[in-house]
């Protein structure tokens, strides 16, 4: 199942499937589709799986082993790409808090958020290629923007298992954070960019935006009641 809870701006949406270490099943993809409309309008999102054990732990084999032909496979990948593409799409800043390990079909939901926070003893891979597959929700696209063509070929091509602080240091993820602490940090981190102009920032970093996209947006910021306080209070300060 999918939890969704909402708070000044924030959205945070929780996969709920201990029995299956969080993987996704059809039924989630429907719950992952109408939580994402229930999401609209949110400041920021983050993603996470429930418990500590795993994030997503990829697709739910025991029930997509019923999919054998090609015709099949191929409108399931389409569906959860399409997922994956609305979680990269989404209008706020999009935080995957990697609460347990991420694998394979889990690593691909991970790298279409905009920014990972991990516990510091989660693991990461790209290990489809254990079941002679490949990612095929967008990860590996996604995964070579990250870290560069050569090294998402050798991750993805081995199925390479990335403790958190080597992910880190090769750009997969942005923050490891003790695990006693991970809560608080990807909390704090959410709030932060729910309060803030976050989301115009997010645009501005899209591909194809103008000179003249970027100034308006800022000018609109800076013609803004809530740029206006925060200056009276800097020039106040002290006083």
């Amino acid at each position: 199942m999918i939890d969704l809870a909402q708070e000044d701006g924030l959205t945070v949406l929780t996969i709920d499937r201990p029995h299956a270490r969080n993987a996704i099943s059809l039924a989630t993809m429907d719950e992952l589709e109408k939580a994402l409309d229930a999401a609209a309008g949110a400041r920021a999102l983050v993603i996470r799986g429930a418990g500590d054990r795993a994030f997503v732990s990829g697709g739910d084999l025991k029930e997509l082993a019923a999919i054998r032909t090609e015709e099949d496979a191929a409108a399931m990948a389409r569906r959860m790409r399409g997922i994956c593409d609305r979680i990269a799409a989404f209008p706020a800043p999009v935080i995957a808090a990697l609460n347990g390990h991420a694998l394979g079909g889990g690593a691909e939901v991970a790298v279409a958020a905009d920014i990972r926070v991990a516990a510091d003893d989660i693991r990461i891979s790209f290990n489809q290629v254990t079941l002679a597959i490949m990612p095929a929700w967008g990860g590996a696209e996604r995964l070579a923007a990250l870290v560069g063509r050569g090294r998402a070929l050798m991750l993805a091509g081995t199925g390479t298992v990335l403790d958190a602080a080597e992910a880190q240091r090769l750009g997969l993820v942005d923050r490891v954070v003790p695990r006693a602490a991970f809560e608080e940090e990807w909390r704090s981190l959410a709030r932060a960019l729910a309060t803030g102009p976050a989301a115009e920032i997010k645009r501005v970093l899209g591909e194809g935006t103008s000179a003249d996209e970027a100034t308006g947006a800022f000018a609109r910021l800076w013609a803004a009641d809530a740029h206006w306080e925060a200056a009276d209070r800097a020039m106040n300060r002290g006083k």
